[in-house]
């Protein structure tokens, strides 16, 4: 069974969690606090995705994020935020985060949350072995692996999916609703800001100058171009 990782220290807040994740046929795996969370994660390694919620009583959620990601690229994770503070959804995408859902919030959304990421987990598992090579870069879609001039460049899964989908269409101008649909799925409902701030971590992760970026250039008005 799938297993999801749920942090929330309201236990009222969890407990709903819990009953749809099970509901939806998944294996909750519950944490009130940052270090317990981390600790579930040593003690239950395949868990596919993680629900972090932001404000905590020991460490907040963002530094949780920061320290999944620091050990684990592959796993999704989604932060709980609140509706009225905007600056926590970019920073939990900058921090490491695939996506975000804003409270209060239905089981329904954040059961889609999480089948989408999940399902960007087994993306390509059962595919031929493609290489893509372009300028200094070789994509593996089966590996989900990046080298740079021969360095590993290690990149989440949406990050990946994004990538994945530059090199697919070198050249060619993708507006933000187009990425959105290709990475997060057409019944997605979430900002299209998330496209933009998972462009900042690519480049942050890709570019020689962040500031002169040379592969992922914007488009004003539209989107972003692939140029390796």
């Amino acid at each position: 069974m799938k297993k999801v990782l749920i942090l929330e220290d309201e236990e009222n807040i969890r407990s709903f969690v819990v009953i749809n994740l099970k509901r939806a046929g998944y294996a909750a795996i519950e944490a009130g606090t940052g270090e317990e969370a981390l600790a579930r994660l040593r003690d239950n390694p395949d868990i596919g995705v993680a629900i972090l919620d932001i404000m905590l009583p020991d460490i907040d959620g963002f530094e949780v994020c920061r320290r999944i990601r620091a050990t684990n690229k592959q796993i999704g994770i989604i932060m709980l935020t609140a509706r009225t503070q905007e600056m926590d959804k970019v920073t939990g995408l900058m921090t490491g985060a695939d996506d975000y859902v804003t409270k209060p919030f239905s089981p329904a959304e954040l059961t889609a949350r999480i089948d989408a990421l999940y399902r960007r987990l087994g993306g390509d598992t059962n595919a031929d072995v493609e290489l893509l090579s372009q300028g200094p870069f070789v994509m593996n879609t089966r590996n989900h692996t990046l080298e740079k001039a021969g360095n590993r460049v290690r990149l989440t899964q949406v990050e990946f999916s994004i990538l994945k989908l530059f090199m697919q269409n070198p050249g060619r101008a993708l507006s933000r609703e187009e990425i959105l649909a290709a990475v997060w799925g057409r019944d997605y409902e979430g900002e299209l800001k998330i496209v933009d701030v998972n462009i900042r971590r690519l480049r942050i992760k890709i570019e020689d100058d962040t500031t002169n970026p040379t592969y992922i250039t914007t488009v004003w008005g539209f989107g972003y171009k692939w140029g390796a």
